[in-house]
Formats: structure tokens, sequence, C-alpha cells
């Protein structure tokens, strides 16, 4: 990939992240921290004791994500995905349940740079299954669930291209 295909995509990828809403956003990039140990989570986004819980709950579910990032399907076996989608439909469970994201892109966004490209076929399917729980409030589970497009449900393929920009915590912006 050239240069400027690849800062045309990075560009893509920051315009996208910034249509999403603010919560979105922090939320985002908090779970990006947590995910890949960029830093100390309780410090940079624990504001109040309620973060703190969130946070501590969060580094709890995510323990996984070494494990997901290893299971994610190569042959497209159904053993494969029984074991992928299982654990997938847990963790995005619990994300959705804080009630930050707001839409499939969202979660997409988050979940593309917490797992990898090879992770995108099976998204929409983790998200459907995970919105669909009842532990997600029914408002909140109808807005998530017609937030899924007809051709993000139906891709005939996806990219294997791997996320260029990875949002972080930017300190005037935040403490704002």
């Amino acid at each position: 990939m050239t240069l400027a295909s690849t800062s045309t995509m990075a560009i893509a990828e920051m315009r996208e992240f910034a249509g999403f809403e603010p919560c979105e956003q922090r939320y985002i990039k908090r779970s990006l921290d947590i995910g890949m140990a960029r830093c100390d989570a309780f410090r940079l986004w624990g504001r109040t004791e309620a973060e703190n819980t969130a946070i501590r709950r969060q580094y709890v579910v995510y323990q996984d994500l070494k494990a997901l990032r290893s299971m994610v399907p190569v042959e497209g076996t159904m053993g494969e995905i029984e074991r992928f989608i299982g654990k997938l439909v847990r963790m995005a469970a619990f994300d959705l349940e804080q009630e930050r994201l707001e839409s499939f892109s969202a979660f997409r966004f988050l979940y593309e740079r917490l797992l990898g490209a090879q992770a995108r076929p099976y998204l929409p399917a983790a998200f459907c299954a995970a919105a669909a729980l009842p532990v997600i409030r029914p408002q909140h589970r109808k807005t998530l669930l017609q937030s899924l497009s007809e051709a993000a449900a139906t891709a005939p393929g996806w990219s294997d291209r791997a996320p260029g920009f990875y949002p972080e915590y930017v300190e005037d912006v935040e403490a704002a």
C-alpha cells in the first residue's frame, strides 16, 4: 500500500471517529487504553468512584482479549467460530451494557482495534447477539439493533487492512 493511500485511510478513520458522539469517543479511547494496556486507566479516566468501579470491571472483562486475539477463526470451522463468538459476545455485551456505545459503527471501530482486522467478519454477528441479550435495556437494544445497516449485515467481503488510527487521550479536550 502506498503512503498516500495509507494516509487517506487514516484520515477516513479520523473522520469516522470525529462523527461519533463525545461519550462514544471517550469510551473508545478509555477502552483502547485498557484493552491495549497503554496507560493506567484509573489515573487517566477515573474522575469519580463510579467511573473507577466501571474501569475495574472493564479490566476484568478485558482479560479475555489476549485469548480472543489468538482465537479469531482462521479456517472458519464451526468449532473455531463457537469458541470465538462465545467469548466475544460476552465481552461485547459488557461494552454495550455500559450504554456508552450507541451504534454498530462505534462498536466496530473499537473492536477492529481491540482484536484486529481479521475479526471484522464476525463483528456484526457478535454485535447483534450481544445487543439482543436481556442485560441491555429494551430502548437501548432497539437503538443498537437499528444502527446495524443492511450493508454491514450482508457484506459480501471484508477488508483485511489493519486499522491505522488509534485515538488517544488529549488532556485539553478531555479536561473540558
